[in-house]
C-alpha cells in the first residue's frame, strides 16, 4: 500500500468518488481485446461483429410476383374497368395479350412486366377479364429491391440480433465473423459463504452465481470459482489465477472491515483506482487494474453487488468485448409513494410496477424492504427507479422512469 492509497480502515469513506467518475476512470483503464472467431449463423444472436459485412447477392435475385394474380403486359390491361374488362388469354407462358396465373412469391414470367390481383379479374374457361389497368411493374418486386448486392450492411462492433441473422441468410451468409466473448473470472469469497444447507453462522452462497448468470447475459463467458475463504494468500492465488481472464471480478470484503482484505490484495498486486462510490446501495465498490487486468471488486451484500455490477462490471464488459453498451429500456410510471435519497449519493430504488393508475400510466411503488442484504427485493421487483445526486428523493406522484436492468443485452 503507498502512501497515495491511504489505509480505508482509518480513513472510511468520507471521500466517495461519484458514479460518473469511476465509470470513466474504469473505462480508461479497459482495452477491448482483438480476439476473433467464426461462429455459424444461427449461434451469433447477440454476438458482436468483428468486420462489416456487405450483401454478396440481390434479394430478391429475380423478379417476383408479389400479390396472387395474373403476371401480364402492362400494355394490354390499358383501358380495363369495371364496365369495359380487358379479356386476356390464360397461358402457361406468357405471349401478347396473355396472362399467366402466378402466386405471391413466384418468379416473374419472362416477358411480363406487371401483375393483376386476383380481386381484379374474373376466370371463364380459357379466357380471363381484368378489370382494373396496371402499369408497368405493378405489383412486382424487382431485383434487388429488399437488398442489392453489394449493400453494406453492418458495421463492425454491430451487436447482431434475430432480425439481422434473418437478413444475413437471405443474402447467403452462413457464418460470421464475431469477436470471441469476453472471458470473466468469478470468484466469491468470505468464511461465512457455504454452497447449500447453512448452518448458523453460514450464508448460502448467490452473489457468484448471480454474477455468473449476469456475465452470460451481458456477452460474456463467466468462470465460476469455488468460494475463498477470507485469507490473504488465499486471495491474492485467486486472482492471479484468474488474471488470464479479460476482467476479475470478486464478491465480498470490498468494505472496510477486519475481514475485507481484497482492497488491499487489489492494491498489492497492482493499483487500485477508486474504493468507495457515493452510491446507495452499495458504496463500498472497489475497482483496480493488475497486469493490465480490471478487477472489479464487489460488495456482499446481494443488492449492493447486482446494483454495483450493473453500473461497473456490464461497461466494463461490454468494453472488453467490443459490445455497444445500450440504455435499459424504461417505462414511465407515477410514483405512488415517496423515495428517499441523500443528496451527493446516486440512488437505485426498487419498485413495482402495475397497471392502473388514474391517469392511465402504470403505477410505480418502491418495495418496503429496501436493505442491501434483502435479495428478495430485487428479486420480486419490476425496475429501479435512479435518482441522481442533485435531488434529494422524489415526491410522491411525481412521474419517474423505471429501468428494466434485468434486460438482457
Amino acid at each position: 500500500m503507498t502512501e497515495e492509497q491511504p489505509d480505508r480502515r482509518e480513513s472510511g469513506f468520507k471521500d466517495k468518488t461519484r458514479v460518473g467518475e469511476a465509470r470513466e476512470r474504469l473505462l480508461d483503464a479497459v482495452a477491448p481485446h482483438d480476439r476473433t472467431e467464426e461462429v455459424p449463423l444461427a449461434s451469433a444472436d447477440g454476438r458482436a461483429l468483428a468486420e462489416a459485412v456487405v450483401a454478396a447477392r440481390d434479394v430478391p435475385h429475380y423478379p417476383r410476383a408479389a400479390m396472387d394474380g395474373y403476371a401480364v403486359r402492362a400494355e394490354d390491361t390499358f383501358g380495363a374497368s369495371d364496365r369495359s374488362p380487358e379479356v386476356l388469354r390464360n397461358v402457361e407462358e406468357m405471349e401478347p395479350s396473355g396472362a399467366v396465373r402466378v402466386h405471391t412469391g413466384s418468379e416473374l414470367p419472362e416477358g411480363a412486366d406487371a401483375v393483376v390481383m386476383i380481386e381484379q379479374v374474373d376466370e371463364f374457361g380459357r379466357d380471363v377479364e381484368v378489370f382494373d389497368a396496371v402499369a408497368e411493374g405493378e405489383n412486382v418486386a424487382p431485383v434487388g429491391e429488399d437488398v442489392e448486392s453489394g449493400q453494406h450492411l453492418y458495421d463492425a462492433g454491430h451487436r447482431l440480433r434475430p432480425s439481422d441473422m434473418g437478413l444475413l441468410k437471405s443474402v447467403g451468409v452462413e457464418a460470421v465473423t464475431v469477436r470471441e466473448r469476453p472471458t470473466v473470472g468469478v470468484i466469491p469469497t468470505g468464511e461465512e459463504l457455504v454452497q447449500s444447507d447453512p448452518d448458523p453462522g453460514e450464508v448460502v452462497e448467490t452473489n457468484g452465481l448471480t454474477v455468473s448468470q449476469y456475465v452470460e447475459r451481458w456477452g460474456g463467458a463467466a468462470t465460476y470459482r469455488e468460494v475463498v475463504t477470507d485469507d490473504r494468500d488465499a486471495l491474492r492465488a485467486a486472482i492471479q489465477r484468474d488474471l488470464t481472464k479479460d476482467v476479475v471480478v470478486t464478491t465480498g470484503g470490498s468494505s472496510v472491515g477486519e475481514r475485507d482484505l481484497l482492497p488491499e490484495v487489489v492494491s498489492d498486486l497492482g493499483e487500485i483506482l477508486f474504493h468507495g462510490v457515493a452510491l446507495k446501495p452499495g458504496h463500498p465498490v472497489a475497482v483496480g487494474v493488475v497486469e493490465e487486468t480490471p478487477v472489479v471488486v464487489l460488495p456482499g451484500y446481494p443488492v449492493a453487488c447486482i446494483v454495483n455490477a450493473v453500473q461497473f462490471l456490464r461497461p466494463a464488459l461490454k468494453a472488453v468485448g467490443g459490445l455497444p453498451r445500450e440504455s435499459f429500456p424504461t417505462t414511465e410510471a407515477r410514483l405512488a409513494r415517496k423515495i428517499r435519497s441523500e443528496p451527493g449519493i446516486r440512488t437505485f430504488a426498487r419498485v413495482q410496477v402495475e397497471a392502473g393508475g388514474d391517469d392511465g400510466r402504470p403505477v410505480a411503488t418502491p418495495t418496503r424492504a429496501s436493505g442491501s442484504g434483502v435479495l428478495s427485493s430485487v428479486a420480486l421487483a419490476d425496475g429501479w427507479v435512479e435518482v441522481p445526486e442533485g435531488r434529494e428523493g422524489i415526491p410522491e406522484g411525481e412521474v419517474v422512469a423505471v429501468q428494466d436492468w434485468e434486460w438482457s443485452a
